[in-house]
């Protein structure tokens, strides 16, 4: 095992990991190592070609891509050390950080810990939907990277369940390529998704949005060749009697997004049962002193903007933590979902 000493490890090379980094180098870690198993920098961010990115943060409107290349440029201005292809084993509560790459298995002591995973997409299991298992089932995120990055069409008549916003923005980009969008099913009263992109996604080109509703049976063979759909009442059962059946190839699950945290049960880091991400304080450290986490592991943020502000006050305390004199837990209350 190849040992190694750095101040701030930082575990993910997506967007919070990469401003966690900045901002640890900036407050005064010298050395700080960024793990990721991808062989490219800026996690998701390449393959999110629309623009809207880091406009709080710079006032500026940037794609995917270019706000993520404006990011990789402070890493190398910085001095940051990037370590790609490398797939992070576990980590324990001495602040040590087992991973692996083609070099050979490494250990890397750390005064810190930073955890920057990200997240997954709740696929078609996560809500159990009854049907057959035809191929033409993609989350909207696999979709998204199939067209940005792959160049492979995933289908021509589609139906979208959940309006998440890579739900809302796959439908447009979907339309841009020339697919039948036949709509947008949401089981809530009202969209998930950001206002601003139900406008500019689905009223703007016409894509129909089915308010409490859900799908109910999927058909098909080999390939998808209907869904099912049905209004939902209060406890979000299906309505008997209000079915619709739509005849489509393609159905696209923009379910929402859990916090990737099998690193942080690995080494009993209390998890938040809201928000899946771990417990943390004021300074983003979580229940293990010199363990920090920022991004979506923490929590799933509506914006890059938000999830850097607060990448980049995890990497201010990383750089330069103490034990805290002591605790004072602060518990939600009425009308209050969690506190972070």
């Amino acid at each position: 095992m190849i040992e190694h000493s750095v101040d701030a490890a930082v575990i993910g090379a997506g967007p919070a990991g990469l401003a966690v980094a900045v901002s640890a180098k900036d407050s005064g870690a010298k050395d700080v190592l960024i793990l990721d198993r991808n062989s490219w920098l800026g996690g998701i961010l390449p393959q999110c070609i629309h623009d809207g990115f880091g406009v709080e943060e710079t006032g500026i409107s940037m794609t995917g891509p270019e706000y993520a290349d404006m990011y990789i440029q402070a890493t190398k201005e910085h001095g940051v050390d990037v370590w790609n292809e490398t797939m992070v084993l576990e980590i324990n509560k001495k602040l040590e950080t087992i991973a692996i790459n083609k070099k050979g298995l490494h250990k890397i002591k750390a005064k810190s810990i930073i955890l920057a995973m990200g997240c997954r997409e709740k696929t078609r299991w996560n809500i159990m939907i009854p049907g057959d298992r035809p191929s033409g089932i993609f989350t909207a995120g696999v979709a998204q990277a199939f067209i940005n990055l792959y160049n492979i069409f995933p289908g021509k008549n589609v139906v979208i369940l959940g309006s998440g916003d890579v739900g809302l923005i796959m439908a447009r980009r979907l339309k841009f390529e020339g697919a039948n969008v036949l709509g947008v099913v949401e089981i809530l009263p009202y969209a998930s998704g950001l206002p601003r992109n139900v406008i500019q996604c689905l009223d703007d080109y016409d894509i129909p949005l089915y308010l409490g509703y859900t799908v109910t049976y999927i058909r098909g063979r080999e390939r998808l060749e209907s869904v099912t759909i049905a209004q939902v009442d209060s406890n979000m059962k299906p309505i008997p009697g209000t079915e619709k059946e739509l005849r489509c190839d393609t159905l696209l699950l923009s379910l929402g997004l859990i916090p990737e945290n099998e690193l942080s049960k690995g080494v009993d880091i209390k998890l938040d049962n809201f928000t899946g991400g771990p417990i943390v304080d004021q300074d983003y450290m979580t229940s293990i002193p010199g363990i920090f986490a920022c991004g979506n592991c923490l929590q799933v943020y509506d914006t890059v903007d938000a999830l850097a502000i607060g990448a980049k006050h995890a990497g201010k305390h990383a750089a330069n933590w103490k034990p805290p004199d002591h605790e004072i837990k602060v518990k939600s209350g009425k009308n209050v979902r969690y506190v972070i």
